[in-house]
């Protein structure tokens, strides 16, 4: 059976990273799992943590009037999902569902954010990290409205 240690090491979000920076990270992660249709988090709620995802989907959701939810992106296994912990006020800026039996690793923004604080070099090196995910779910979004927005030109 691997450790977590182990399959945060073999995760690509975290590939090459020092090893005394991995055992801290690992020191703030746990096993979680997601049943197909429950929620993970909801737009609003405090930002606690970060997932990254082992084994199944994750649709990603905004609420439009007059049209409801609308599925911005779905994350799949190797995937990372949740970076408001980073920023404050600490909350969810969207919905993730789970679209079927999700298995991941949780991460505790809290204790990142302290161990971060403690060690800017490690906050560095996660933030440079974050910057891509970050990145891909604006341009996500930005797609999705060029999709809903620009067919009624």
């Amino acid at each position: 059976m691997e450790s977590l240690e182990q399959i945060l090491a073999e995760s690509p979000f975290l590939h090459a990273l020092q090893p005394d920076y991995l055992k801290l990270i690992t020191g703030c992660a746990s096993n979680v799992r997601f049943d197909g249709g429950q929620y993970l988090f909801r737009e609003g709620e405090e930002a606690e943590k970060f997932f990254i995802i082992r084994h199944g989907r994750i649709g990603l959701e905004i609420h439009a009037p007059d049209r409801g939810a609308i599925t911005i992106q779905t994350l799949e296994a190797g995937d990372i999902l949740g970076w408001s912990w980073l920023v404050p006020p600490y909350q969810w800026r969207f919905d993730a569902k789970a679209t079927e039996l999700v298995r991941a690793i949780a991460l505790d923004g809290k204790c990142l954010r302290t161990k971060c604080e403690e060690d800017h070099n490690l906050g560095y090196a996660l933030l440079k990290r974050f910057a891509h995910i970050i990145e891909q779910r604006l341009e996500a979004t930005r797609l999705q409205l060029l999709d809903v927005y620009g067919s009624h030109a």
